[in-house]
């Protein structure tokens, strides 16, 4: 979250300096990114949670409806949506509990797999996921505070960072079909 009003320097820059002057020079600018991005990340966070949350809603808790209301029946096995969405199969279990408290999704069994838990999107979930992304289109991505030219950019650079830290492998390209 943003402070009050903006602090009179900025405390990374001036982190950078401290770093060079006491001798670490040759990290100062590996140092500088990776604080820059953490702060940029509690700051996209809190206009986000700012946004959503008077919906009841995190920014977890709508990935999930989203990732599900992507989906053609608006069900995945929950093992899927771990992977999806990057989290530990604990984080998942949790968040379906409290979506399920709300009556957002509910569990199913696996048609096929008698070892697999479905969880599935109601109507009020979709009607939610709806409500929340038209709100974080208004409020947060429609002005991100990023200009437009900077924002593909921006994205490749912290893919290629994501692709070679192994949290994704690019597809495999297939031909067209005859």
């Amino acid at each position: 979250m943003a402070p009050a009003s903006p602090l009179p320097m900025d405390p990374i820059a001036e982190a950078k300096r401290q770093w060079v002057a006491h001798g670490w020079a040759d990290t100062a600018d590996a140092m500088a990114a990776f604080s820059s991005v953490m702060r940029a990340h509690q700051l996209m966070y809190g206009r986000v949670d700012a946004a959503l949350k008077p919906l009841g809603l995190s920014y977890a808790r709508l990935e999930l409806l989203r990732l599900l209301s992507f989906t053609r029946d608006g069900a995945l096995p929950m093992a899927s949506a771990s992977a999806r969405l990057q989290v530990h199969p604990t984080s998942v279990t949790s968040l379906v509990h409290r979506l399920e408290k709300d009556a957002l999704v509910r569990r199913e069994a696996h048609p096929s797999d008698g070892r697999a838990t479905l969880v599935v999107l109601t109507d009020a979930g979709r009607q939610v996921a709806e409500e929340a992304t038209t709100v974080l289109n208004a409020e947060v991505f429609a002005n991100p505070g990023i200009p437009a030219a900077d924002l593909p950019v921006m994205t490749a650079i912290l893919a290629r960072f994501r692709r070679n830290s192994g949290d994704f492998t690019d597809p495999v390209e297939y031909p067209e079909p005859l």
